[in-house]
């Protein structure tokens, strides 16, 4: 079985959220307790990388995850230079997150690709050999690369996992063939987490990743009872459980009461940070 990260609790902070307010509320988050600030690079706000650079330098604790960059939109090589520069700054708080973006944005932008599960696949494999200081030639659909190696790589004990949205099968098992784990979208039951984390278990085992850390995070929409319900779904393989509304105010701090019960109630069961 594949090892499993400490489970954690974090909040999203939407980007409908001006980034000249998410320091203040990246510190918040900080000084409530929260493990997690996860950012959305949805098209066309703020951009990812340089929110998630705002939101590290004005803490000092807090991790930070940015699910989902889409990468029509960015280089491979950019991106992987982007994210070995923020892992340098900030060891060990820094995740970053590929999507195959919203079809109808990357339209807008001139950047949709016929096959986009091709794309992640090509995508995400360069991303993470580079960022583990590999040199990458490859010739693909998408992805060209020629004898590339990042002279500043992540520190080797310090390189971030590399997650992928997925939702569907395909992508849930490429998730878990390739990269160090998943983020789920609106995941409103357990026993959808339980399906999905199966999926991505079983083309995990035969791949060359097998036995490493499997990180599953989530986006779920608070529940009435927050505590039980991020016991649950920590039960059906869920590792971060992360407190997000669809709608509404974007700024985080409306989640941190469900974060904090989620907290207490998994460090009660013996799993939490």
């Amino acid at each position: 079985m594949d090892s499993a990260p400490a489970v954690r609790v974090g909040v999203v902070a939407r980007p409908q959220l001006p980034p000249e307010r998410l320091p203040d509320a990246a510190r918040a988050a900080e000084a409530a307790g929260v493990d997690d600030l996860w950012l959305w690079e949805d098209s066309f706000w703020s951009g990812g990388l340089v929110t998630s650079a705002l939101t590290l330098d004005a803490t000092s604790t807090v991790r930070v995850g940015l699910g989902l960059m889409p990468a029509p939109l960015r280089h491979p090589a950019l991106a992987a230079m982007e994210v070995a520069a923020l892992s340098r700054r900030h060891p060990g708080r820094f995740v970053p997150a590929f999507g195959h973006g919203v079809r109808e944005w990357m339209q807008s932008a001139g950047a949709a690709v016929a096959s986009p599960l091709t794309l992640l696949r090509e995508y995400a494999s360069a991303v993470r050999a580079l960022l583990h200081g590999e040199e990458v030639t490859v010739e693909g659909r998408y992805v060209r690369l020629d004898g590339v190696r990042l002279s500043l790589p992540p520190a080797p004990d310090a390189v971030p996992p590399v997650l992928l949205g997925a939702n569907g099968p395909k992508a849930l098992a490429l998730a878990g063939e390739i990269t160090d784990g998943v983020v789920l979208g609106d995941v409103p039951t357990p026993d959808a987490v339980a399906s999905a984390v199966l999926l991505v278990r079983e083309a995990r085992a035969s791949s060359p990743l097998a036995g490493h850390a499997l990180h599953v995070v989530g986006y779920v929409e608070p529940a009435a009872d927050a505590a039980a319900q991020a016991v649950d779904l920590v039960a059906a393989g869920m590792t971060t459980v992360v407190f997000t509304r669809w709608e509404g105010d974007p700024d985080p701090r409306l989640l941190f009461e469900a974060a904090a019960a989620a907290r207490a109630a998994l460090s009660l069961e013996g799993r939490a940070t």
